[in-house]
């Protein structure tokens, strides 16, 4: 007897659970809605139905890439960040829900910049832009300022140009290989950079989900020794290319809160905030140039 999408998925889902993947359920019925293309919600009419020979094909072979410890962002190829459906692979971390509130942090602060003067119209860095997901998603919600994301990853910058193209935002958002902001020689051009650039600990690498060690690029994950080399160096080149009243706005780790405020302080930066993610932990930190 044929089996249909709810046979699937029950045995999917089992098979999953018991090589220790987290969720199984959800990732199966990410993996059915991916390639009936409608949301999770929608999936209850379809569950009766025996789906063609290629859907079941399709869905094997997401098991077995899942059941590999695979990400099911990779494996689903496409993942959501705020109000964007972005390509999301191997040449890119995988966008986290904390990034987002990042995203409002700028947002805000773009907005109120604005206000302040109706003819400005902000240049806004993101570094270590991976997919895209910060610069596209300002640009989305906020189409005014010219934005730039750089990445020292030429694969990245790849991924971060096509979904450009699918999110069709490429005439508002240029992305370019760079190490940094080493590129930048004009005092004061920027008025704010926006990065969530490597910030794990050189030795706490080696301790991450294999999801996470095995499957995204350690250069997007390993920080340094203290996880702050990146944090040091745009903090101090950012002093000297911020606008003044302009901002820098950092994601960090839940334990470098007070690590990254004193490192602001000392590069000059005012108004500096550290504020918490919706698990209560340190997560962003911000700071303005006087």
């Amino acid at each position: 007897m044929a089996q249909t999408w709810k046979d699937i998925l029950e045995l999917g889902g089992k098979y999953l659970a018991g090589r220790g993947v987290p969720e199984s359920d959800i990732a199966m019925e990410l993996a059915m809605a991916r390639l009936l293309r409608c949301g999770r919600g929608l999936l209850a009419p379809h569950l009766p139905e025996v789906p063609p020979e290629r859907y079941v094909e399709a869905m094997r072979r997401a098991v077995a890439r899942l059941a590999k410890g695979e990400p099911i962002q990779y494996v689903l190829g496409e993942w959501d960040f705020r109000s964007l459906t972005l390509k999301c692979d191997r040449r890119a971390l995988i966008p986290r829900p904390e990034t987002e509130e990042l995203v409002t942090r700028v947002l805000r602060f773009l907005k109120s910049r604005t206000r302040e003067d109706n003819n400005a119209r902000p240049f806004v860095v993101d570094v270590g832009t991976g997919t895209g997901c910060i610069a596209l998603s300002l640009a989305k919600e906020f189409p005014g300022p010219v934005y730039l994301g750089i990445d020292i990853s030429e694969n990245a910058v790849a991924l971060a140009n096509e979904n450009a193209a699918k999110t069709g935002l490429a005439d508002r958002v240029r992305f370019a290989v760079g190490d940094g902001l080493d590129d930048f020689d004009e005092p004061q051009s920027v008025d704010v950079i926006v990065s969530n650039p490597p910030y794990i600990a050189t030795a706490e690498c080696a301790t991450l989900d294999p999801r996470i060690r095995l499957h995204e690029p350690m250069n997007a994950l390993d920080g340094g020794p203290e996880g702050l080399d990146f944090y040091e160096r745009l903090a101090g080149d950012a002093m000297n290319l911020l606008k003044p009243g302009g901002a820098v706005f950092f994601e960090i780790g839940d334990r470098q809160g007070e690590s990254v405020r004193q490192l602001l302080f000392d590069c000059g930066f005012e108004s500096i905030a550290v504020e918490k993610d919706y698990a209560g932990h340190d997560r962003y930190a911000s700071g303005v140039m006087p």
